[in-house]
């Protein structure tokens, strides 16, 4: 059986989407690999000049469909979910992210709330006990 988990993203504090995971939802899996990927961008506001994929958001919205990009790489796996803070997908973790921080929940018990940075020094210190 997988860890399930959910990640929300928010712009401003409007959530804008739900990502379901199905398996290595864990800190050590999915909480790294998110935090991998979102110590990668930066966040901005218009685009002037050649930006790369992964490297630099348009606002959350392009975060959200970067990160679906970043994520999805065969059929299965991950999945678009409606925003309901109250379905029960057996998810043992859920994750949600802002423009500046991460909120990780347990899934009732905040675990963790800090900025991108901190999220990833956090997840490494999970894997390592």
């Amino acid at each position: 059986m997988g860890t399930r988990c959910l990640t929300y993203v928010y712009d401003g504090e409007t959530p804008i989407m739900c990502m379901y995971r199905q398996y290595d939802g864990y800190l050590s899996g999915h909480g790294q690999e998110l935090a991998n990927f979102l110590n990668e961008l930066t966040i901005g506001e218009g685009i002037s000049g050649k930006s790369d994929l992964f490297t630099y958001a348009n606002g959350m919205g392009d975060l959200a469909a970067q990160m679906i990009v970043n994520f999805k790489k065969s059929p299965g796996g991950f999945y678009i979910h409606p925003i309901d803070f109250n379905q029960d997908c057996w998810q043992e973790y859920e994750y949600h992210v802002y423009e500046k921080h991460v909120v990780v929940k347990n899934p009732t018990e905040v675990i963790f709330d800090g900025y991108w940075s901190d999220f990833l020094s956090f997840t490494t210190e999970k894997e390592s006990v």
